[in-house]
């Protein structure tokens, strides 16, 4: 018995050794992208994997631009629908979180997510698209080091950067001249407006790009841009 008792012990030890390790290499990457831009993501990893099964050629569409490179529009049209409170918050938003959870609740089903633009910072660069309790466990300490490591400024740059906005196309530059044949710069309002409704879902809205939601959806976002609070 004593036996055992050891052994478990050593194995409890080693597993806290490795989950430690596995955090402290999150935490190195998150130091180094406060001022080095990341070169991809995993959840650019795994759609370029999923693409290349269907052809072994395929590559992404993405083109990294600073944050001065991409209209403010834009940025307020993210922040208005992905995230309200972005710029007061230390990465979640409670609120947000109790709504998604009663509705998910009534519905029977996972219908809302709540989660911030920090929490799909965090998914995007590291985790992948499961849901279970685990995954969100990591995602909400990752979440803690991004906000510790990066002001808001360099996240919403990140963020804007990496995220999916189509099939095979990520990040701003990609989205601008994919669905619109201009820069990021060159964005206006409600072609701003348009692309942030997409985020959610992209590569349906992608195929679908003129449904009746994701007009109305636009257009309200439209209307809340100006109040929008960006860092």
């Amino acid at each position: 018995m004593r036996k055992i008792a050891r052994v478990l012990a050593w194995l409890v030890v080693a597993a806290a050794m490795l989950f430690l390790a596995v955090q402290l290499s999150f935490l190195a990457r998150i130091w180094w992208w406060r001022d080095h831009n990341p070169s991809t993501t995993a959840f650019m990893q795994a759609r370029v994997d999923q693409l290349r099964v269907r052809g072994p050629e395929a590559k992404l569409r993405h083109s990294w631009v600073p944050y001065d490179r991409i209209a403010t529009s834009l940025k307020r049209a993210v922040v208005v629908a992905e995230d309200a409170k972005f710029s007061d918050h230390e990465g979640f938003d409670w609120e947000a979180i109790e709504k998604a959870r009663e509705k998910n609740r009534k519905k029977g089903r996972i219908v809302a997510g709540g989660s911030t633009i920090s929490q799909q910072l965090a998914k995007n660069l590291f985790l992948s698209g499961e849901r279970s309790a685990l995954r969100k466990g990591e995602e909400a300490l990752i979440t803690v080091m991004i906000e510790q490591v990066m002001d808001k400024r360099r996240i919403l740059e990140i963020y804007l950067n990496v995220i999916e906005w189509g099939e095979g196309v990520f990040g701003a530059e990609a989205a601008a001249r994919h669905y619109y044949g201009v820069s990021a710069a060159g964005l206006g309002a409600e072609q701003s407006a348009r692309l942030a409704a997409m985020v959610p879902n992209p590569r349906f809205y992608d195929r679908n790009r003129n449904t009746s939601y994701l007009t109305r959806r636009a257009q309200t976002i439209l209307a809340r841009m100006p109040a929008a609070e960006l860092p």
